[in-house]
């Protein structure tokens, strides 16, 4: 699948148990979620799980939700609806990919403030020549 380039790559990482079949692979659990950079939305998402149809049923369950505003309702169809062993590991690499995504947001946005206050500065510097 080719993604928009309106669109960003975030990582959500949390510990598993070590009884979690996972932890026989990996030392961590992660979650990757492709989102819209503007909006939130969750455009796809992929994660370590050991079989492919188990990453496949938390991309259903993500897609269509938005990051930011629906992160409960995301919780919460998680544990209604994923009983596998990483439940808690699940819940917590979203909520990481979460933070992550409010922080590049909010880089974004205060470049994007100093930017323009630049440009304004720059016209004012101009006119007074």
């Amino acid at each position: 699948m080719i993604y928009d380039k309106g669109t960003i790559y975030i990582l959500g990482t949390s510990k598993i148990s070590k009884n979690d079949p996972i932890s026989a692979v990996y030392d961590l659990f992660f979650i990757g979620i492709i989102v819209e950079r503007d909006s939130g939305k969750i455009i796809d998402s992929t994660c370590n799980m050991v079989r492919d149809v188990t990453t496949d049923f938390i991309r259903s369950i993500l897609i269509g939700y938005n990051l930011l505003s629906d992160i409960e309702a995301i919780i919460d169809e998680i544990k209604d609806r994923f009983y596998g062993m990483a439940q808690k590991a699940v819940v917590a690499a979203v909520k990481d990919a979460r933070n992550k995504y409010m922080m590049i947001k909010k880089d974004w946005e205060n470049c994007m403030v100093l930017t323009w206050q630049n440009l304004w500065y720059s016209f004012v510097d101009f006119k007074t020549i």
